[in-house]
């Protein structure tokens, strides 16, 4: 059974990778796709194949970081379809380093992006939901928070954040509102963050991983599974990993 039907769905890192990948899947489904991104070119590239293949979707540049323009763009996602029913926090940078470089704008560029970005859509959104007692907010974390490598300790604690603050949504705007609020957790995905890394070192760690990368369209597929559930029902968090990788 379909329950994404004439939902509307935003959903934040959309140009490329995992979000693209989740939008085109869940436009399949019959959602109303509001991409955000940075990329202006990648943003038109997914709304023309969701038209083409018949979906409704929309973009909006979006910089995550900054509170004024998730709000803005929450307001497009209303007047563009009515009401947002889902957030998907996809939104987020990985960028290894060993701690001895001390790449201090590397840690904050994730916790800015992978933090407060979701924190910004969440405050967002938020408000809408608990007035109706009904909306899903998926936040994309990683195997990352469930296991630690040296050299993605801030990656990681990010990550570890994103589960926190899942579970405590889940015990109140869960419990008391109705809210439907999920994590998945992907392990490694070539989506082109290994060569984002700035530490030489870090990117060889990178490039090594992306060995292993799994498909952004095998975590859209579990998108789809963990929000396309009845009401009652909440998916807490799917890991999904590669086959060759131990976690």
């Amino acid at each position: 059974m379909n329950h994404l039907q004439n939902k509307t769905a935003v959903i934040t890192g959309a140009s490329s990778g995992i979000g693209a990948a989740a939008a085109l899947e869940l436009a399949r489904h019959g959602v109303n796709i509001v991409a955000a991104a940075l990329d202006q070119d990648g943003l038109d590239r997914l709304v023309a194949s969701i038209k083409s293949d018949g979906g409704q979707a929309a973009g909006r540049v979006t910089d995550v970081t900054r509170l004024e323009e998730t709000q803005a763009l929450v307001n497009y996602a209303t007047e563009t379809f009515g009401q947002v029913d889902i957030l998907i926090n996809n939104a987020g940078l990985m960028l290894f380093s060993g701690w001895s470089d001390v790449v201090w704008e590397d840690w904050n560029k994730m916790v800015d992006v992978n933090i407060k970005g979701y924190l910004n859509a969440i405050a967002a959104v938020l408000p809408a939901m608990l007035e109706r007692e009904d909306g899903q907010i998926l936040n994309m974390a990683s195997v990352a928070g469930h296991q630690v490598d040296a050299g993605a300790g801030v990656y990681s604690a990010t990550k570890f954040f994103v589960h926190a603050m899942t579970e405590s949504m889940r015990k109140d705007p869960g419990v008391n509102k109705g809210i439907r609020v999920n994590t998945i957790s992907p392990g490694v995905i070539n989506t082109g963050w290994a060569d984002k890394v700035s530490d030489p070192e870090g990117r060889k760690v990178a490039q090594a991983l992306n060995n292993i990368a799994i498909s952004p369209q095998d975590v859209a597929s579990a998108v789809v599974y963990a929000l396309n559930q009845p009401k009652n029902v909440t998916v807490n968090d799917l890991i999904i990993s590669p086959a060759r990788q131990n976690w």
